[in-house]
């Protein structure tokens, strides 16, 4: 699966551009996030708003659009994807990767890219075979540049041979092979929790919040992406279960804390829930009646602060262990003291204010607070947060000379 992972897809012109949507589809169903640049020749062929329907993202289509270079620009549009993949990739954008032009969005974000590419070539049979294409292709490949295809068989032109592009579950099966390599968190065993909590007030009634468990979930199946045993705990929610990942479903603060606890030892611990901070009291048996004039009288009292119990165990801490602070004024501020106040090594901010749609949505804006700094995220989808969360948590316990929990039976 590639739950978190970012693809930047470019799509060059050829009529297999037609192919690229369904190379787009085939990447949502699987859990990754899909930003695309479209050459001037591709938009001949398949429309920009057919694109940007199929991966729910904005399309890139010009170098000099003043907007877009305020609002992505061609070097963060090359930076921020874990993998580029070029399909189809004409006779024409694969000489001028290999020339090294920057004439429009296309081959400047190649030229700019530091992440691996991935090109699914395409071209008349004659084309492919010339000796300039094949020098191309040679310099790319000394480049480090992967490929997949071209295939053979009835071209477009109506001559038969090398040049098809390859379709589109053999490039969706050469981008997850490529992915199935990275498992930097292999041999680690890392916590989410996910969702809200519900706490009873009657049989059916019950105290909430509006957290959908998007982001919970994406963290738990960017961590399993990357490697890692992962369990998550999750309240009740309507996302599905990431594959790869033991899922532990809960209702309330109380289940969940004995659900973290039950998970332990771990090397991170993700708390990404909006656990509520009260319950009733007293649980009523029946459910409570309407009376007019009368409003019920609920004693809340306090639920058990995950965060700070994972936090602040003694032996058997997880070396990393990360929360979240859903605030509505005083942002950064309101993280930093929390980070203090319950002893976690990372919290990451956000501003659920009405308005925001960060609550149930899939966009999130980020700010990271450690002991030292505040990293600010620009917005991005909730995968993508999870993505990058997940590269920052295998970088930290890299760096870490302890021995992963796994090892310690």
């Amino acid at each position: 699966m590639l739950h978190g992972r970012r693809i930047l897809l470019i799509i060059s012109g050829g009529i297999a551009a037609y192919k690229s949507l369904d190379l787009i589809r085939r990447l949502r169903e699987q859990g990754a996030a899909v930003r695309c640049v479209m050459t001037a020749a591709a938009q001949h062929f398949v429309t920009p708003l057919s694109v940007s329907s199929l991966s729910e993202d904005k399309v890139y289509t010009e170098l000099w659009s003043l907007t877009d270079e305020s609002e992505m620009g061609h070097i963060r549009l090359s930076r921020e994807a874990d993998l580029v993949v070029v399909a189809p990739a004409s006779a024409d954008l694969i000489a001028r990767m290999a020339a090294g032009l920057a004439d429009d969005l296309a081959a400047t974000t190649l030229l700019a890219s530091d992440k691996p590419v991935l090109i699914a070539p395409t071209m008349n049979m004659m084309m492919w075979a010339h000796p300039a294409t094949q020098a191309n292709l040679a310099t790319l490949a000394a480049r480090g540049v992967h490929r997949i295809g071209p295939g053979a068989g009835d071209l477009a032109c109506g001559e038969i041979g090398s040049g098809r592009m390859a379709e589109p579950s053999e490039i969706l099966a050469a981008i997850t092979a490529f992915f199935a390599a990275d498992r930097r968190l292999a041999g680690r065993r890392a916590l989410v929790t996910s969702g809200p909590t519900r706490e009873p007030i009657d049989p059916v009634r019950y105290i909430s919040n509006h957290s959908s468990g998007k982001q919970g979930h994406a963290i738990a199946a960017a961590l399993a992406g990357l490697g890692a045993d992962t369990v998550l705990v999750a309240g009740p929610t309507q996302e599905p279960p990431p594959a790869g990942v033991k899922v532990v479903p809960v209702e309330t603060a109380a289940e969940m804390l004995d659900a973290c606890e039950a998970a332990l030892p771990v090397d991170v611990a993700v708390m990404a829930a909006a656990v509520a901070d009260w319950r009733v009291e007293r649980v009523a048996d029946q459910k409570l009646k309407k009376t007019a004039g009368q409003a019920p009288s609920l004693k809340l009292i306090e639920n058990p602060d995950i965060l700070a119990r994972i936090a602040q165990r003694g032996i058997g801490r997880p070396a990393l262990v990360i929360g979240f602070a859903a605030e509505t004024s005083d942002v950064v501020e309101n993280a930093r003291s929390k980070r203090a106040r319950k002893g976690c090594d990372w919290i990451l901010a956000n501003d659920v204010s009405p308005g925001t749609g960060i609550f149930g949505g899939d966009s999130n804006t980020i700010h990271l607070v450690d002991a030292d700094r505040v990293e600010d995220w620009p917005a991005m989808s909730k995968r993508e947060v999870a993505g990058r969360l997940a590269e920052r948590i295998a970088a930290a316990l890299a760096s870490q000379a302890a021995t992963p929990v796994s090892q310690w039976r």
